[in-house]
């Protein structure tokens, strides 16, 4: 993918580079292919060289075993001179067969034919004379002019045979030497546009990872500072979740003291003049006293109706008795209600006032989820010390749910979040369908003296 990507970037470059490797190619295989040939012709040219001067060699080898036998009458003497004419035999051959499809040197071969065989037939008349006993007449034949006139009109032939073939083998020479500088220099040229090539493509590549990097750090940076600036908005969230559960809290106990002090004295002293009125009415109004009785009932229904009001606003209990206490009585009414069966494994614990009373918060909004979404038998409430932290938790063997996804409405678990991230803590969430769902928080503990002091109604 990079290679493609590279090269869609730069694709002068990469055509310069195809075509380099192609020209080079072809050059390569051009020369090859040149000195390939030249290479047979040089071969063939030196064949016909060293058959011409095989052919000068064995001339010379009869002549010299003709006369030798002419001399002496020793038959060893014709050894060389049938071994000559097979040589010239066999050079004549080779020279036809490598003159044969060359029409400019026709003419010099068939002249060569004619001056071998008239030699040749010199040199068997004189023999055959000899053998006839006529012995004068050969040597007078041989001591003419006509062989000496015959050899040289070979030996200049041949001489000029042996100078053509000279000049082709140095030009053939010379054209290899030709095609390989010429091979040289398109390859230097190659590799010089080659190496240009490089050069372009590196410096593209440069260029396209400079431009890599500096993206890169652009969105490193940008990714820092929305990290930074989510890092902010979630500090001023959980300040702003603080605050509005402090005033809420606050707006709850005043709302509560309100309701203890003044509701709650109304009721009380309407309570004590319904008793008063019901004492002096003692036998003379049956029907007013069973008025009496009636409203003196619904005076004690208004006061446990403000008394529940008041604990489900600012427990006292948590004030009075403890935050163990307190979920101990929470998880008693929870049970009695829903009919679920609660587990307590509680300890006491060190904790400010305001974590305490988030505990206890926690562990009410969970068990009204529960009661609403679970479908639970059994839950599991504990609380205790765990290496120097507070751990609260809550678990339930209901239908649970799946984390990864984000349910309708979480606003219940993203305010317990925050409330604990508000005191300092962790939470965590632990659930999958099927396997019922797990909420523990972590808190630090306070320093021993600062434990929340009894509430007073």
């Amino acid at each position: 993918m990079d290679f493609i990507k590279v090269s869609k970037s730069s694709q002068f470059v990469f055509t310069l580079a195809c075509l380099a490797a192609v020209a080079m190619m072809f050059v390569s295989e051009g020369s090859y292919r040149q000195s390939i040939k030249t290479l047979n012709d040089l071969g063939e040219m030196g064949v016909a060289h060293t058959a011409l001067q095989e052919l000068h060699l064995s001339v010379l080898d009869a002549e010299s075993g003709q006369r030798g036998y002419l001399l002496t009458n020793r038959k060893e003497y014709l050894q060389p001179y049938d071994k000559g004419l097979n040589n010239i035999d066999k050079s004549l051959k080779a020279l036809d067969l490598y003159y044969g499809d060359k029409p400019e040197s026709t003419q010099k071969l068939v002249k060569l034919h004619s001056l071998i065989e008239s030699k040749l037939s010199e040199l068997a008349l004189t023999i055959n004379l000899h053998n006839e006993g006529k012995a004068e007449s050969a040597i007078q034949i041989t001591l003419s002019n006509i062989g000496r006139d015959q050899m040289d009109d070979f030996r200049t032939l041949s001489a000029e045979l042996l100078e053509r073939e000279t000049r082709n083998v140095t030009a053939s020479r010379n054209h290899i030497y030709r095609t390989l500088l010429l091979s040289r220099i398109g390859m230097s040229a190659l590799s010089a546009i080659s190496l240009l090539a490089l050069f372009m493509y590196l410096r593209q590549s440069l260029v396209h990872k400079n431009r890599e990097k500096e993206m890169q750090r652009s969105v490193q940076v940008e990714r820092d500072r929305l990290e930074i600036e989510v890092v902010q908005r979630t500090a001023q969230l959980t300040e702003l979740t603080y605050h509005l559960q402090t005033a809420r809290e606050d707006e709850r106990h005043r709302l509560a003291r309100n309701l203890h002090d003044e509701l709650g004295a109304l009721l009380t002293s309407a309570k004590l003049d319904a008793a008063r009125i019901k004492s002096r009415l003692a036998g003379r109004a049956p029907e007013a006293l069973e008025l009496l009785g009636h409203l003196v009932e619904t005076l004690n229904s208004g006061i446990a109706l403000g008394r529940s009001i008041i604990e489900d606003l600012r427990p006292s209990a948590l004030g009075n008795l403890g935050l163990v206490a307190t979920l101990e009585i929470l998880a008693r009414e929870f049970a009695e209600h829903s009919g679920v069966q609660v587990h307590c494994a509680l300890e006491p614990v060190e904790l400010e006032a305001s974590a305490e009373l988030m505990v206890y918060r926690l562990v009410q909004e969970a068990i009204t989820n529960i009661t609403k979404y679970a479908r639970a038998k059994r839950v599991w409430i504990s609380l205790g010390t765990r290496d120097g932290y507070v751990e609260v938790s809550v678990r339930d063997d209901g239908v649970g749910f799946d984390t990864t996804t984000q349910p309708r409405s979480a606003y219940g678990l993203v305010g317990m979040r925050f409330r604990v991230e508000a005191e300092g803590g962790t939470l965590i969430l632990v659930s999958a369908p099927g396997q019922g769902a797990m909420i523990r928080a972590r808190l630090p503990q306070s320093t021993p003296g600062t434990a929340q002091e009894p509430m007073r109604q």
